[in-house]
């Protein structure tokens, strides 16, 4: 886990030495900062072009290719995982990934509602914040149990949130 990590771990793992990962990188928090802002990055990317080529014909199928190969990548148990740092730069780049990700959500849900027509009666951002804790859920248990399908999840998810719209 996060806690255990230290810089010899990482210049192990790395097949380098401890003095070049203290060359590009101060310290501990500074390695954990930069993770959480490399691995952000790449998920943010990733969720807005899933976002800006959103499927008219099956949104929903469309939304959970993408969440498909997110589970698969692992980048989002990683930032779940560096969410609970207590190291302060990690932690406030957390903050900063997880904004970006409630936006695009807020998007990806308003995009999904509007192809299908309908109109939620309550606030998409609220609905946002239940799509990413589902995701971020998601994430959690495929880093558990890498073989289970979590399609049935997400349709039972998306059901359940069709029952608030007009």
């Amino acid at each position: 886990g996060v806690a255990q990590l230290s810089i010899g771990d990482v210049a192990a793992k790395a097949g380098v030495s401890k003095a070049l990962v203290l060359y590009h990188f101060r310290d501990r928090a500074s390695l954990l900062a930069a993770l959480v802002d490399d691995v952000g990055a790449a998920v943010l990317a990733r969720a807005r072009q899933a976002a800006a080529a959103g499927g008219k014909e099956k949104p929903l199928d469309d939304h959970w290719a993408w969440l498909e190969r997110e589970l698969h990548a692992g980048d989002l148990r990683i930032l779940v995982s560096l969410a609970e740092c207590d190291v302060a730069g990690a932690r406030a780049a957390s903050q900063r990934i997880a904004e970006d990700r409630r936006q695009i959500a807020a998007t990806q849900v308003d995009q999904i509602f509007s192809r299908l027509g309908l109109t939620p009666r309550l606030p998409a951002g609220l609905i946002a914040e239940t799509v990413m804790a589902f995701v971020d859920g998601l994430a959690c248990r495929s880093a558990l149990d890498a073989v289970r399908d979590s399609r049935g999840a997400f349709d039972v998810l998306w059901l359940a949130l069709l029952t608030v719209c007009e």
